[in-house]
């Protein structure tokens, strides 16, 4: 998102009420612990917005941020630096979901309560799960591509697909929510999947490596590149300029986040659809989750209503809604507060929709 908050790369301790250091060391601690650096939301909005909110629903509470840059070992680390500080809740963004039982079962070992945020977490225990309703999302991408493809003379229609981290619980239900209109495609030989494959941490250098070799052996002849966040869709975007392509010649669809980066690329026409996520909203429900626990009422049940099942328990979840953003609904993002027009047209403002609107 290009702001990146650089403090938050290291351990950050961020007090919401200023007392002096005798007075921070009696507040309570809480972990925020975020999974890379690639899926630059974390460190950029997700942090800033929950230490914020913090701020306001639990003022006597030292919120510390910590990034485990895409390393399972390195975060299990950092879970266990956070029990040895008492936490009180750790908020756990797992940099791998696959990888994250001997986390979860380190902080059950010291009663010490994990809240999940946005990625999940295989086989240990968790509190609730703080996320956005990920069938939905992949209904969303997965609508907007059919309506896409559908509207193409030529058939079949070939496609690749750059999917999420694989295992994760997300990643399957982007992919359940895509197939439910793509398969029909498939089935009935509109669309022909030419290339697919899962993409490691979400990271977009492995999504653009990904799509310049698809596009390689296919001779260029790739019509469509749908993906399942805004990284992956990147990727694709990236292999296209690289190989000297315009904006529209091929089509990118399938992002997630509403990244500014992505954004832009929508404005230009190199990407066509983002699923909002309003991450104020997921940040202000994960304080809400928090500080009633560190506050001893538990996880607030009138928030929950629904479950993510993480092959150890039925994890109680706060599911929060999308809306897909293309060009014609960039006012969206705008009115809802997410970015402003200056932000979203930094460096491109002589694009049509900039000039409109600036």
């Amino acid at each position: 998102m290009g702001r990146l908050i650089r403090s938050l790369l290291a351990t950050t301790i961020i007090a919401a009420a200023m007392g002096g250091a005798a007075a921070a060391q009696d507040k309570s601690k809480v972990f925020f612990l975020l999974p890379n650096q690639t899926t630059i939301r974390f460190e950029s909005r997700d942090a800033p917005f929950f230490v914020q909110a913090m701020k306001e629903k639990a003022p006597n509470v030292e919120v510390v941020v910590q990034n485990a840059q895409g390393d399972p070992n390195k975060q299990q680390s950092q879970v266990e630096d956070a029990i040895a500080q008492g936490a009180k809740v750790i908020l756990l963004a797992s940099a791998d979901a696959n990888l994250a039982a001997g986390e979860l079962a380190a902080a059950a070992k010291a009663n010490v309560p994990v809240v999940l945020y946005d990625h999940d977490a295989v086989g240990g225990k968790a509190e609730a799960h703080i996320v956005f309703d990920s069938l939905a999302v992949g209904e969303a991408q997965g609508k907007r591509a059919a309506e896409l493809i559908k509207a193409m003379s030529k058939s079949p229609v070939k496609v690749a697909r750059v999917k999420g981290n694989q295992g994760e619980y997300g990643t399957r239900q982007y992919e359940k929510g895509q197939n439910e209109f793509l398969q029909p495609l498939i089935d009935s030989g509109k669309v022909k999947v030419v290339c697919e494959q899962y993409t490691q941490n979400w990271d977009p250098t492995l999504a653009q490596s990904f799509a310049e070799d698809c596009l390689t052996k296919n001779g260029g002849d790739v019509d469509v590149f749908l993906g399942m966040n805004d990284g992956t869709t990147g990727g694709s975007v990236a292999a296209l300029i690289s190989q000297g392509s315009k904006p529209g010649e091929k089509l990118v669809t399938g992002g997630q986040d509403a990244t500014v980066e992505a954004l832009r690329y929508i404005a230009q026409g190199w990407q066509d659809n983002s699923v909002l996520k309003d991450l104020k909203v997921q940040a202000t429900y994960a304080a809400d989750v928090v500080a009633s626990i560190v506050a001893g009422k538990g996880v607030p049940k009138e928030l929950i209503n629904g479950k993510v099942n993480n092959s150890f328990m039925d994890v109680p979840a706060v599911f929060l809604p999308v809306t897909n953003i293309t060009k014609d609904h960039l006012g969206d993002v705008v009115s809802k507060g997410v970015w402003t027009w200056a932000e979203i047209c930094k460096g491109i403002e002589t694009t049509d929709v900039c000039k409109k609107n600036l």
